[in-house]
């Protein structure tokens, strides 16, 4: 294939490809170019770090103890980040890109991370 022929290519996918589907794909290799893990290729136990855009933040009360949940999209999957004993942690809002780092756990089906260490990045 020529260099012609693969530039065409990205060319007509990127035309007719969905928006959030290209989002998803320049999430994803943003994450791989600063070295940071899959969120699809994590499993439970497995210390990661994760960078993606913050989809919805919100406060959980679970039992006495209310928590901080944050869902990060890094393009391939989702990971919940959980912080307990928090009601706001500034600059933790939807649409902010964010590198967390820590174990992953499963909770009702999806991918948790507890108490993650993170930190906020600049948008590009």
């Amino acid at each position: 294939m020529s260099a012609e022929t693969g530039f065409l290519r990205r060319m007509v996918r990127r035309l007719t490809s969905d928006v959030g589907d290209l989002d998803a794909d320049d999430l994803s290799a943003e994450a791989v170019r600063s070295g940071c893990d899959r969120a699809c290729d994590s499993s439970t136990g497995e210390a990661v770090t994760v960078k993606g855009r913050l989809r919805s933040v919100e406060i959980c009360p679970r039992g006495s103890v209310a928590t901080l949940e944050a869902e990060l999209f890094d393009g391939t999957d989702g990971v919940t980040l959980v912080w307990m004993g928090r009601r706001r942690i500034p600059g933790i809002e939807p649409g902010r890109t964010v590198r967390a780092s820590g174990r992953v756990a499963v909770r009702d089906g999806r991918k948790v991370i507890y108490n993650p260490y993170y930190e906020l990045q600049l948008a590009h």
